[in-house]
Order: C-alpha cells, then sequence, then structure tokens
C-alpha cells in the first residue's frame, strides 16, 4: 500500500506542501490531503490561488489525478480520523506554530490534529516541517516533547552546498529530505558528497 495522509497549514511555504503533493502522485501514492482555513489564505497569498469555485475543486484542479482524496479540516468524521485507517504516515508541511502546539499537547480540535494524533497512537511516522523563524523557548519546547515521542522534526532550513539557482530548487532540497526520512527514494536535490 502507498498511501499517505499531507496536511498544509497556515504557516508561510505552503509551496513545499504542494511540491510534496505532486511528488507524491507521481510516486502513484494515495494522497490524503488535508488544509486548514490559514492555509488556504496563504495559498491564495503566496500562489495566487484561487477557491471561488470552492476548495475542494481547486485542491483537484491544481493536483490533477485520481489518487488525491482532500479533506476540510473540519470533518472530523473523516476516515483519517480513525486508527483504522492505515497509511504509510503523515506530513505536515509547512506547520504552523499552533498546530505543532496542538499535536505537542493532544489537542485534537481538527482533522489535522486529530489525524496526526492518531499517528502518534498508533505509532506511525510523522513528520512535522516547521516553518518559522525566530523561535521561541516554548516552540523549542513543543518540538522537544514531540521529538521525544518519535515525530521527525524537520525545519525548512534547505542546505546551500548544492548552490541552488532558483526557489524551485530549494524546494526540492526540503522536499527530497522529507522523502529520505520515509524511505522514498528521490533525486530532488543534489547530495553532498
Amino acid at each position: 500500500m502507498k498511501r499517505m495522509v499531507l496536511a498544509i497549514t497556515g504557516a508561510s511555504g505552503v509551496i513545499y506542501g504542494i511540491r510534496m503533493a505532486r511528488e507524491l502522485l507521481l510516486r502513484e501514492f494515495e494522497v490524503h490531503l488535508i488544509a486548514s482555513d490559514a492555509a488556504c489564505i496563504v495559498l491564495e497569498q503566496e500562489l495566487d490561488w484561487d477557491f471561488s469555485s470552492g476548495r475542494a475543486q481547486t485542491f483537484y484542479q491544481q493536483l490533477p489525478g485520481s489518487n488525491l482524496v482532500y479533506y476540510d479540516n473540519d470533518d472530523i468524521a473523516a476516515p483519517v480520523a480513525s486508527g483504522s485507517f492505515v497509511s504509510n504516515g503523515m506530513m505536515v508541511m509547512p506547520c504552523s506554530m499552533s498546530t505543532l502546539s496542538a499535536i505537542a499537547h493532544g489537542s485534537s480540535n481538527n482533522l489535522i490534529t486529530r489525524a496526526a494524533d492518531v499517528m502518534l497512537k498508533e505509532r506511525r511516522p510523522l513528520i512535522l516541517v516547521p516553518r518559522e523563524t525566530p523561535l521561541s523557548t516554548i516552540h523549542l519546547r513543543n518540538m522537544l516533547l514531540l521529538s521525544e515521542t518519535g515525530v521527525h522534526i524537520v525545519p525548512a532550513m534547505p542546505g546551500f552546498y548544492s548552490k541552488p539557482t532558483s526557489i524551485d530548487e530549494i524546494v526540492d532540497f526540503m522536499v527530497g529530505k522529507v522523502l529520505d526520512l520515509t524511505n522514498i527514494p528521490n533525486d530532488l536535490y543534489h547530495r553532498y558528497a
């Protein structure tokens, strides 16, 4: 089975989550995508997405393919909210500090945080890609708490040893690093030799 839960939250850097969705779909994963309200606002601001035809319709237009399943973040009864929904794991990319805090403290009041809670209780891979700077002591404590439970914390801090010449190459670096953590082969970035 190749099935991944992917959440996009309202942190800057939504391009990371969109690129990850495309990469997973290219690799024939079934992608179960959740976007927060704030993520849709950031998608409008950073990528000029237009949600006038509805959120689900916009995601299906922007990420074509039969393997995409989109959920609204308030759909707490969605399959991904249950431990009986089997997947290869979950990525939150980018992950806002609000979402990270809710996951760290077990506050499951929307589908993203509930699906992440399921990953924790079922001991499935959970990868969070925070995109915030600077980090407060509270942010760091929440990240440590999650790391101690086995969550991969992958701040969006790309390497520059490959001498990227475009935003796409910087984004590919981060997407490639996250794919590496899930043992999904990729050649999205130049590896340090």
